[in-house]
């Protein structure tokens, strides 16, 4: 059991610190402090619940059972923590989403001071580490601290399950899809950890036993529950900046045969190594560095090489724009070759503009790089191009 406690709190605890990524941009955003402190609270409440972690807490404390109050504690201030960031997720008016907040406090605040004292009252010497739900069922304070921690726990699932189902009518995308997966997480943890728990300790009441409900089968169940709501908060804002690398990464790749034939005659400066770090920084600079490289050769375009190499697609049976994509790759080929070389410009240049530099964004260059890469590259080139880079 502690195994599957500690696996989940340590990818919760992975989701934060993913989160957190860059600190200082982080921190000044509400919406990430709540969702990093919410997912670190359900962390730190799969490890204390633990029992080789509560065995050392009572035996660090001396006081039998004291993990119980820290676990029902910290489970408290999760659920609070799940109804702040919802809060600042759904957004609106700041002063709504601070009263929301605040509310979320005053409710949950009281309550953990309340489990605390009622541990302080009860009579609960006898450790138990894995079953102190049920075994302390019918004793005094013990039994209302465990019931209470459950409805505190259960309001906030509740909570926020209505408003997961209402907010999820009215948005589409990946909002959505994270907002059915805390739902579901909302459900799972409703049926799976509460239910358990709460038939376990009614069944102690009426004087049967049904404790394998409470501790076999309700921790998997708050593990996976848990695990589904990270992904459903982190899911909406983690997936667009990883697609947003994978692309960078991608497009930084295609580049490449372009990069390679005109970096030569580039001068744009490259950027710190601080700055040199996310896929799409590294792409912007490719793309800055190559527009650079393409008006610097411009003086050489020759628009008959131009006019041949269209012609000649046009007849291979070529569509349109990919004949004049074609045609420009042999242009910038045959400039790249007479800079290369240290022939002069022309004395009249071309006033050609290629079709990459009229668009933005990196698909035009990667239209031309992939033309250019099915352009032979002439001996001359290389020897031009090591010339140019020494001489």
């Amino acid at each position: 059991m502690s195994l599957v406690v500690y696996l989940a709190g340590a990818v919760l605890a992975l989701s934060a610190a993913v989160l957190l990524r860059r600190p200082r941009t982080a921190l000044r955003n509400p919406l990430t402090v709540s969702t990093c402190v919410a997912i670190s609270l359900g962390a730190l409440v799969f490890c204390c619940s633990a029992p080789v972690t509560l065995a050392a807490v009572n035996e660090l404390t001396g006081v039998p059972n004291f993990g119980a109050p820290l676990t029902y504690g910290m489970l408290t201030a999760y659920s609070c923590s799940l109804l702040i960031l919802l809060a600042h997720w759904r957004g609106g008016p700041r002063e709504r989403v601070r009263k929301l907040v605040w509310r979320s406090i005053a409710a949950y605040g009281p309550l953990i001071v309340a489990i605390v004292a009622l541990f302080a009252l009860a009579d609960a010497d006898t450790e138990r580490l894995t079953d102190l739900d049920t075994y302390y069922a019918n004793t005094p304070y013990m039994r209302e601290m465990i019931v209470l921690y459950l409805l505190g726990h259960s309001a906030a699932m509740v909570t926020m399950s209505v408003v997961c189902l209402k907010w999820a009518q009215e948005v589409t995308g990946l909002l959505r899809t994270g907002l059915r997966l805390i739902l579901a997480s909302a459900l799972l943890d409703l049926a799976g950890f509460q239910l358990t728990k709460y038939t376990a300790i009614a069944a102690r009441w009426a004087g049967h036993d049904l404790d394998f409900l409470s501790t076999t089968v309700a921790p998997p169940m708050a593990s996976l529950g848990a695990l589904t709501c990270s992904a459903g908060f982190v899911l909406p804002r983690l997936l667009p900046a990883a697609v947003a690398h994978w692309r960078g990464l991608r497009d930084h790749r295609r580049l490449a045969p372009l990069w390679a034939r005109v970096r030569f005659v580039s001068v744009a400066p490259k950027p710190s190594a601080s700055w040199w770090r996310l896929p799409e920084e590294r792409l912007h600079w490719r793309e800055v560095a190559i527009h650079d490289a393409l008006l610097a050769l411009a003086p050489y375009f020759d628009d008959r090489v131009r006019a041949r190499a269209l012609a000649a697609a046009l007849d291979e049976g070529r569509r349109p724009h990919e004949a004049r994509v074609a045609a420009e790759a042999a242009m910038l080929d045959a400039a790249a070759r007479r800079a290369a070389v240290g022939e002069p410009p022309f004395e009249t240049p071309s006033a050609y503009r290629l079709h990459a530099t009229e668009v933005s964004g990196a698909a035009g260059l990667v239209e031309l790089a992939r033309a250019l890469e099915r352009t032979p590259v002439p001996d001359t080139l290389g020897e031009g191009t090591v010339k140019a880079f020494h001489g």
